[in-house]
């Protein structure tokens, strides 16, 4: 038992430490927020029971869907995923003062296109793949360009997360799951799925791709009660016609979309050059079938934590945990080796559990006492904040002992478990008021009885 407590303590300190903390919606270096990260997107408010809107009433004709291509066809056909992209092209262009004006903040800005670029790298294959599945126009794969400059572990204020800015509400209207351990916002298979789902539900709602985009920002709502004011007034209900309903965030989203897509077509043009990017798949998916530690897990597959959290940007927390259906993404030369590192391992894979908070006498000190470990590990393990309290209920980790160094987190805790916090100030003003009204309580009851002693007494002496 001895031996095992240090080497959890040890593993405990490096998952935490190697753990990094959310990243900002934008690239902060560029001072250009994505235009999705902001309250008013479609994908930042709930869109359950979405609206329909006729196609019939649109004045505009529905254009063709782009052919579905096979998967053979996009393996040869071109020699990187960027030409897979130009060759997809299908949403009609537009050209006026605002797509020049976005064209040229890219172009002056190469380190920011390298940046993004760069992490697009890992995520384009998959996203034109699956575009092209659906018969979608490949220009939608560069959306990200605008949501989150292809950062999956964007948070905007709004709380809008992942590559493609999706709130809490919306993200549970597309079965994203979001609980204590993951928030498959961030996840890069469920969260492109998600986006191109409702991009599809929006472009048979209105007919238009230009539309569609509008209304992932703005709200299919907006959109529609746009429509129906110029449609009364005897105007077009193209997006340009509508531009002027719309408030500058929406106004701006398709003409960026349609900067990038110029910069893609012929970055030469202005100056810019793209990172290659082969026409293979950049990863591959590996079923985990019991709890693992994330830097655990980056050790087998011989990645930096930063690098696998790149691709599994959904975990929350220092353990992977989950069901059967419970994938990780490794590039490829990485999945091969992590199953044969994982067959030699020979030790805990995990060295996390879980410990649910019965009383508000349990503190992050006394924990941190009871399972061999330190308050800052505890913490930063569950994103406790300093200067705050637990409160009775949560669910929270702690390093595995030697009784239960087996044993996996159960699904039904991951799936239930919450963590709520409270001040030390107001855990202390709620201490005082609790003492202040047993004093209060003593008093009183101290006085009945002397009330009642001093009756009988009288009562006695009559």
């Amino acid at each position: 038992m001895q031996a095992r407590i240090p080497h959890s303590a040890v593993l405990a300190t490096l998952l935490v430490l190697e753990l990094l903390a959310p990243a900002q919606a934008h690239d902060d270096n560029t001072g250009y927020p994505p235009a999705g990260s902001a309250a008013t997107s479609p994908v930042n408010s709930v869109s359950s029971n979405l609206p329909r809107f006729p196609v019939s009433d649109l004045s505009s004709q529905k254009p063709a869907k782009p052919a579905a291509k096979s998967a053979e066809d996009d393996a040869f056909r071109e020699k990187d995923v960027w030409g897979r992209i130009r060759s997809g092209y299908a949403i009609p262009d537009i050209s006026n003062e605002l797509v020049g004006k976005h064209v040229n903040w890219y172009a002056t800005r190469p380190d920011y296109i390298a940046r993004t670029t760069t992490r697009a790298s890992r995520y384009l294959f998959h996203v034109v793949t699956e575009l092209e599945k659906r018969g979608m126009p490949t220009e939608l794969a560069l959306l990200p360009f605008i949501e989150s400059a292809f950062n999956p572990q964007a948070l905007s204020s709004a709380n809008a997360a992942g590559m493609w800015q999706f709130v809490p509400g919306t993200g549970r209207d597309f079965n994203l799951k979001q609980d204590a351990f993951k928030d498959e916002r961030r996840g890069i298979l469920a969260s492109t799925d998600a986006a191109l789902t409702y991009l599809q539900r929006l472009y048979d709602m209105f007919g238009d791709w230009q539309l569609a985009l509008a209304a992932y920002n703005w709200g299919e709502g907006s959109v529609q009660k746009a429509i129906k004011r110029n449609q009364a007034a005897g105007k077009p209900t193209d997006f340009e016609s509508l531009a002027e309903l719309m408030p500058a965030e929406t106004r701006n989203y398709v003409p960026k979309l349609q900067a990038v897509k110029n910069i893609v077509a012929n970055p030469a043009q202005y100056g810019l050059n793209l990172p290659a990017i082969d026409n293979t798949p950049y990863f591959t998916a590996v079923d985990k079938t019991s709890d693992i530690d994330l830097t655990i897990a980056a050790h087998l597959a011989e990645l930096s934590v930063d690098e696998f959290k790149a691709l599994n940007p959904q975990f929350k927390r220092p353990v992977i945990t989950g069901d059967e259906q419970t994938k990780i993404l490794l590039p490829k030369e990485n999945a091969d080796k992590f199953h044969l590192n994982l067959a030699q391992w020979g030790k805990n894979l995990s060295t996390w559990t879980t410990h649910k908070i019965t009383s508000a006498r349990e503190s992050i000190s006394t924990l941190a006492s009871r399972f061999h470990t330190t308050p800052d590990v505890i913490r930063q393990a569950n994103n406790i904040p300093q200067k705050t309290a637990l409160k009775a209920g949560s669910t929270i980790l702690v390093p595995k002992l030697s009784t239960s160094a087996s044993i996996d987190i159960p699904a039904e805790v991951e799936r239930t478990a919450t963590v709520a916090f409270e001040t030390e100030r107001e855990r202390s003003s709620k201490a005082g008021k609790v003492s202040k009204t047993s004093y209060k309580q003593a008093r009183s009851d101290s006085k009945s009885e002397k009330n009642s002693t001093h009756k009988k007494r009288h009562k006695h002496d009559d």
